[in-house]
């Protein structure tokens, strides 16, 4: 068999198998190729989310094992007002949730540039038309310097908000020095992940309560006795046991049906070309995937990009130039080196998000890609120095950013959240918000 004729051979055995396998556009070939040689464990499934209700396969933290009803009463509680029982004023009493700030068809996320939590009234299509209420001080009102971060996929979060102050171990080793009251961190000490420890001291700093009268008294005690029954009853009905619930309800919370997430699993036409061109660019010349990594697009690491802050946004309640938020990973840590850094957030269902970055600097993912594809830092306060060697020009086309936001806009995109949102919570309250005005807004009056 002479060379000429065996290497035609070898090419047409090359082309049926690919064929076989459906991958007959170059387009996936090249995707699935890329992906493989970036995969550590050089197949695709890397890169997969788990599916729903496959809890063995969710990251979790040893202390808190994931199961259906635990995950259901998470649900619960992360959208029940009967729970805000410690408000500044009368008038804030059940009426906000952890959804207040996190809604599920904004990527679980405020539709504003802050969240408003106690204080706020009203709420619009997205939350986007949250205001302060008129009882109360804008110093009184439970909002934050920072953009609220997306719940999706959080299972993937070693070290949970901005600047991963929250969990005992991983990016936290080493920092327990800065495990203080007066940080919020304390809570480090219980020594679980990062969900856990920050859900402890969220429920706390939120205003919300839970002890066995409240339980009892919204129907909930049952539920606390089938998912801890490990907790002797003096400590089962508590900020402990519902992070738990919460934190687990989070983990479940996976963008899995986005069409990306079906292209790896061999279904070659949930990707339209445009969408291929940009994943490609993703793992490619726009070298997005050197930061955002893994199966949630997601990384616990921490670079300073430059961004503007929150406050300068001229909307945002209670912050300001000297918000120490606005350091970033140097906020908690105090070092030097960490000023100005915030952490890497995941990329899903970003279509439905009307502000990005951790100051809400930017409107559209073709903002945040045109930043990126200047690669000059905005904010004077950040010095030059600590900026990350990764914002740097990038020489995408137009055609090229076209394409890449078309990848992220909805090739990222899970159609169906709104599956892990309850039609209904223990109280009867409207979720996430009950205050008059809301109610209104989201139909429940």
């Amino acid at each position: 068999m002479n060379k000429t004729f065996t290497f035609l051979l070898l090419v047409f055995l090359g082309l049926n198998a690919c064929q076989s396998d459906g991958l007959d556009n170059p387009l996936d070939i090249q995707l699935r190729n890329r992906l493989n040689s970036l995969s550590p464990t050089e197949t695709l499934d890397y890169f997969l989310l788990p599916e729903d209700g496959d809890y063995d396969q969710i990251p979790q933290d040893p202390s808190n094992p994931l199961f259906e009803e635990k995950i259901e009463l998470g649900k619960f509680l992360f959208f029940e007002t009967g729970l805000a029982l410690d408000p500044k004023h009368e008038s804030g009493r059940e009426t906000y949730s952890c959804g207040s700030c996190h809604v599920p068809s904004a990527c679980f996320m405020p539709g504003r540039e802050q969240g408003i939590a106690d204080g706020g009234i009203n709420f619009g299509f997205n939350g986007e038309e949250r205001t302060q209420n008129a009882d109360y001080l804008e110093t009184e009102m439970d909002v934050q310097g920072l953009r609220p971060l997306c719940m999706l996929n959080t299972a993937y979060v070693t070290n949970t908000t901005w600047n991963g102050r929250f969990g005992a171990r991983d990016a936290n080793v080493g920092t327990e020095y800065a495990w203080t009251e007066e940080k919020g961190t304390a809570v480090n000490f219980l020594g679980h992940s990062g969900l856990e420890c920050q859900n402890v001291e969220g429920l706390r700093l939120h205003r919300l309560v839970v002890n066995k009268d409240i339980t009892d008294s919204l129907g909930y005690t049952a539920l606390f006795d089938q998912c801890f029954p490990e907790f002797p009853e003096e400590e089962r009905y508590s900020l402990v046991t519902a992070s738990f619930a919460i934190s687990a309800y989070l983990r479940s919370l996976l963008t899995n049906k986005a069409p990306y997430q079906e292209w790896l699993r061999g279904n070659y036409d949930a990707l339209q070309d445009q969408e291929k061109r940009g994943a490609l660019l993703f793992y490619g010349k726009a070298q997005c995937y050197s930061c955002h990594r893994g199966p949630a697009l997601n990384a616990t690491e921490f670079y300073a990009l430059g961004v503007k802050d929150l406050y300068e946004t001229g909307v945002a309640f209670a912050t300001g130039p000297d918000d120490p938020r606005n350091l970033g990973r140097g906020s908690f840590t105090d070092r030097e080196e960490d000023m100005y850094k915030f952490k890497v957030p995941q990329l899903y269902n970003l279509k439905e998000a009307e502000f990005f970055f951790h100051g809400s600097s930017k409107n559209s993912l073709e903002e945040v890609v045109r930043y990126f594809n200047t690669g000059e830092p905005e904010n004077p306060n950040v010095p030059e120095t600590q900026i990350a060697p990764q914002l740097r020009p990038l020489q995408l086309s137009k055609e090229e950013i076209d394409d890449l936001v078309s990848f992220l806009r909805h090739g990222l995109h899970d159609p169906d959240i709104q599956r892990y949102v309850p039609d209904h919570v223990l109280s009867g309250n409207c979720i996430p918000n009950n205050d008059s005005a809301s109610r209104i807004d989201l139909g429940c009056d």
